[in-house]
């Protein structure tokens, strides 16, 4: 349950950051909660540098995929099952090497301090970090999975 709702919140602020990089909605949209909205000048401004896309995508929209193929693995029972385990143990992977370029990057680089990045980069660790504790044939994915 832990996974789904972690899948399900980081869909969420991907999807948010789909949405701003797109310019489908403003960054500080009224219908957001204010300690979500990207700040025009700070946060907002990340979703178009360079470092903000990978293949030419939104990091965001590679993170759509991620969180939706979880919930999938996760509704459909096939989560820990080799070798759908492993490519979600090496897609969390990658998020987390990527969070921890991106995390520097905010901080060294751009100097912009955005908690829904934060956030996002502490999602994509936790998941890994469950993915890493429950593998195939543990009782922590045994429990994991209903």
């Amino acid at each position: 349950m832990v996974l789904l709702f972690l899948s399900v919140l980081g869909f969420f602020i991907s999807l948010y950051f789909t949405a701003v990089a797109y310019r489908w909605i403003r960054p500080d949209v009224p219908w957001i909660p204010t300690f979500c909205q990207l700040g025009e000048k700070t946060c907002a401004t990340i979703v178009f540098t360079p470092r903000a896309r990978v293949f030419g995508l939104p990091n965001s929209v590679l993170g759509q995929i991620f969180y939706v193929s979880l919930m999938a693995g996760v509704a459909g029972g096939f989560l820990y099952s080799p070798p759908a385990y492993y490519a979600y143990l090496m897609a969390s992977l990658g998020t987390v090497g990527l969070g921890i370029f991106l995390t520097y990057s905010l901080l060294f680089v751009t100097r912009v301090i955005c908690v829904l990045c934060f956030t996002s980069h502490g999602i994509n660790f936790i998941i890994f970090l469950i993915l890493v504790l429950g593998s195939p044939g543990s009782m922590a994915s045994i429990a994991g999975s209903g």
